[in-house]
């Protein structure tokens, strides 16, 4: 029994022995080689490529894996455009290694593990190799499905990239253009035909500083055409979209242009002119209201308030003098109010005699525009006018006979006192109306006859007259002289004959011209010009 123990412990001891020491070998093992998966694959190809006079002549599959997926049509080209996004100024290693023979790059941050080795073997021969250490002897696996999914994207976004109707570039701290869609490719091709290469010319100047979306300028030719660049920043680089702007500039100028069209017409309007905004800050005025109101330009420069202007107009006494100051700023704040809500009208007598003329206008926005206009001269011809005709209807009430007036409608123009007193003041309000007061008067007797068909003659200058029955039955006189414009005068007075009254057995229905007034000498043919007058 103690031989059995015995055998077991000593093959137990064994068996933890072996699992012992092959636990350390596989341990040790892991550090020294590669575990078993990459072991099992093959080392990954290294990207190369040679060139003669720039032109592909051969390349490893992955290098031409890497030359198919970029866009682009000649290979170098495609490839330096891929370099320049991964290295600082690849182009000069060309210069370089053309010198030395060969010369070695690495790439920025981000992608330190990527150098670009670049050998010259002279009459144009050129061979590239990119090499990156971190995926040497990596054995990555990649899933199907994940690359594919990664690869649609890819080919999406570039495409969208490619198809925007924007220019869109990517610039490193230098100014160098690092990557460009195309959009700006064909812009470039258009600007330089011969000189499409990398590095691309830098079709939009920017300074580095920019920030914002400043607008530039590209020119083409004979052509302009201007974007609004929107800057981004990409680590080390910056993006740049560059928008079209043609139609914002042409919309712009052409407000420039409306804008100083009405500049140059408010400069010379005689109207004092001020704008102010929805906060009631004056931001329009012309030369005018520099001279109406004798407000400083460098006062009105600086903006002032509707209330600071106002103020400033009282104290140069520009302003209606109030009887008191809050009573007067009610007064403005009814005039602002009225401007805002419509259009108001205020006339202003100033202490100095003048008149002027306040027109307040709503604008969008809540803006308000204030005319002010000189209406001195005009008051003054309005009075003057007044005051004329006043006198002239006092001359009229001051003749003894009735006179009225009528324009060429029929309408009464004027009367004398005279003539109301005998006819009324309103008991007709036309010629028509007032002939069939005097049918009614006179009984339609031979002298209304004459007297109608008087008013219905045109008879050029010479006035017509004649006699008819009055209201109290008394003989009148009449006489209608037509006027200028179609007007006619018809007046009446007692009648006399030979200076004297006529007498009760006299025909009042006599009709005359002015040439056979009573007591001048009779008419050589009376007959003819009465049918006339008939």
């Amino acid at each position: 029994m103690t031989d059995g123990y015995t055998v077991a412990a000593a093959i137990l001891t064994g068996v933890v022995s072996v699992l012992l020491g092959l636990g350390l070998a596989h341990r040790f093992g892991r550090r020294a080689s590669p575990g078993p998966a990459a072991s099992l694959l093959p080392p990954s190809e290294q990207i190369a490529l040679l060139f003669h006079d720039r032109r592909l002549i051969d390349a490893t599959a992955p290098a031409r894996s890497l030359l198919d997926a970029l866009p682009g049509q000649d290979d170098w080209a495609k490839l330096w455009g891929w370099l320049a996004q991964r290295f600082d100024q690849p182009h000069l290693l060309l210069d370089l290694a053309a010198a030395q023979g060969a010369a070695t790059l690495r790439a920025g941050d981000g992608l330190s593990g990527l150098r670009l080795d670049i050998e010259d073997a002279g009459h144009g021969i050129l061979r590239v190799q990119l090499v990156d250490r971190d995926l040497e002897q990596a054995g990555i696996m990649v899933n199907a499905h994940a690359l594919a999914a990664m690869e649609q994207e890819l080919s999406v976004l570039r495409e969208s990239v490619d198809q925007a109707p924007v220019l869109i570039w990517r610039e490193d701290r230098d100014g160098h253009v690092t990557w460009a869609n195309a959009a700006y490719l064909q812009q470039a091709e258009a600007r330089h035909p011969d000189e499409t290469s990398w590095p691309l010319p830098r079709l939009i100047e920017l300074p580095t500083d920019a920030q914002g979306s400043p607008r530039a300028e590209l020119r083409i030719g004979d052509r302009v055409r201007w974007f609004d660049c929107h800057l981004q920043p990409a680590g080390q680089q910056r993006a740049v979209f560059a928008v079209p702007a043609d139609d914002a500039v042409r919309a712009e100028r052409s407000l420039r242009e409306f804008v100083q069209t009405l500049t140059k017409t408010f400069a010379d309007l005689p109207i004092g002119l001020a704008i102010f905004d929805r906060d009631r800050r004056l931001q329009l005025f012309n030369p005018a209201l520099i001279d109406l109101t004798r407000l400083d330009i460098g006062f009105l420069a600086a903006r002032p308030t509707l209330f600071a202007l106002l103020d400033g107009l009282r104290e140069l006494r520009m302003a209606p003098e109030p009887r008191d100051y809050n009573g007067w700023r009610n007064a403005m704040a009814s005039l602002e109010a009225g401007a805002a809500s419509g259009r108001h009208v205020e006339t202003w007598n100033l202490p100095g005699g003048q008149t002027y003329r306040v027109t307040g206008r709503p604008h969008p926005d809540g803006a308000i525009a204030f005319l002010f206009e000189d209406i001195s001269s005009e008051i003054a011809m309005t009075r003057r006018f007044r005051a004329e005709l006043s006198l002239g209807a006092e001359i009229l009430d001051g003749i003894d006979a009735a006179v009225a007036i009528f324009d060429r409608d029929g309408r009464v123009v004027g009367a004398n006192r005279a003539f109301e007193q005998i006819w009324g003041t309103e008991t007709a309000q036309s010629l028509r109306g007032y002939v069939e007061l005097w049918r009614r008067t006179a009984a339609d007797s031979p002298g209304f006859q004459n007297l109608r068909r008087a008013l219905a003659t045109d008879r050029g200058d010479a006035p017509l007259q004649g006699a008819v029955a009055g209201p109290d039955q008394g003989l009148l006189s009449w006489r209608v002289k037509p006027l200028s414009g179609g007007r006619r005068m018809v007046s009446f007075a007692t009648a006399v004959a030979g200076g004297m009254p006529i007498a009760a057995g006299a025909e009042p229905g006599i009709l005359r011209t002015g040439a056979e007034a009573p007591g001048s000498a009779p008419d050589p043919a009376p007959a003819e010009k009465t049918a006339a007058a008939g």
